[in-house]
This record gives structure tokens, sequence and C-alpha cells, in this order.
């Protein structure tokens, strides 16, 4: 994925106060900017407990959200980490729901179906498993992100464990136009990924 935008904190599958304890990025480093961690750590927590009528909100939404980078921010390393505990309690939460829906075993084939998805996209030929970019614009690296889609696609086939920070803090380097793959596509791909082993592993 991209060096950006990262992931704050839940504890035992129930999403925390509000805090202001987060380390401060030092003077050299920029960090996360502290009121939009903050507002997004409220909307969040308001849309957890929630019981059907409040904001909605998915743990796509927090594997997805993104702050400005400001002097005397949050610690990036110190909100991401937090991010990923509240993006499994939303996991949690969804995979109880979607068995409640459709039971313990109809859920599982749902999680398959999306597994099958996704192998047809990684089981493509390398450099040709994304949309290539064009002109001048920033693409990541193709095999970079054609080795990371092998370690994916061998995981799903042998059935071992994969855990979702080998996909979600995957950092790939920077390429030019037709040099590389489109960075939106990438990004889209992994986030379905993410999601995918994010429920499974809760």
């Amino acid at each position: 994925m991209v060096e950006g935008p990262g992931r704050p904190g839940s504890v035992s599958g129930r999403i925390g106060p509000v805090s202001d304890t987060f380390p401060r990025a030092s003077r050299l480093v920029k960090g996360y900017d502290v009121e939009q961690v903050e507002a997004f750590l409220s909307r969040a927590r308001a849309a957890y407990e929630d019981t059907g009528r409040g904001p909605a909100m998915t743990s796509w939404h927090v594997r997805t959200v993104g702050f400005d980078l400001v002097r005397g921010g949050y610690d990036v390393e110190a909100v991401d980490a937090a991010l990923d505990r509240i993006e499994d309690a939303f996991a949690r939460r969804e995979k109880q729901r979607g068995e409640e829906r459709a039971g313990a075993g109809g859920w599982q084939t749902q999680l398959r179906t999306q597994e099958q998805s996704l192998r047809a996209q990684l089981a493509r030929p390398d450099g040709e498993r994304f949309p290539r970019g064009s002109g001048m614009e920033l693409t990541y690296d193709v095999k970079q992100v054609d080795d990371l889609c092998r370690r994916i696609e061998e995981a799903f086939v042998s059935g071992r464990a994969l855990t979702p920070d080998t996909v979600r803090l995957a950092v790939f380097k920077s390429r030019r136009g037709g040099r590389g793959y489109r960075e939106a596509s990438v990004d889209a791909f992994l986030d379905r990924v993410v999601e995918l082993l994010v429920v499974a592993a809760v």
C-alpha cells in the first residue's frame, strides 16, 4: 500500500473513551492532526455504541481513514496501532451480525465467495494484475506489488494464516506512469484483502 494515512484504541472488543494521551511526534517529525484524530475517535465510539439509529461505520471506514500530517501532531505509529484495534473491534461485530443473519455456515460461505473473487485477480500473470498508470502520474512498483500478491495467493491456496498487517502495512516504491500499477486500483484491491483477513481472523 502506501506511505500515508494510517490507522486509535479499543480493549476487549469495546471502543475506549476519546483520549488526548497519544504521544506527540518529535519536533523534526510530523504527526497526525490532533483535532482530526479526536473527532474520528468520537465518531467511532458513537457508531460502535449505536443501537441502530446513530452514525454508520464499519471496519472499512476505520481502515481507510486519513489524517493530515502536521507539526505537533499525534505520533503516527501510536495512532495507527490503536486504529488497528478499533478496526478489529468493528470486524468482530460485523462477523457476529453476519452469523446472526446467515448462520455460521452461511457466513463462512460468504467469506469463501469473497476469497474466490480475490484469487481470480491474484492468479493473473505478473505485470498484468492491475491497470498501468499513464503520463507522469505516480504509480506502484510492479515487481513489489506482484511479490505481495503471490504471497497472498500462496496463503489462500495453502490455508496458511496471513496476518492483516502483512498487507495493510506494505509499502511500495513509487514509479511513473506506465512503469507501475495504478495506485487506486492496487489500494482498492488490497483493502478487500485486508477486510477478508481481518474478519476471518476475529
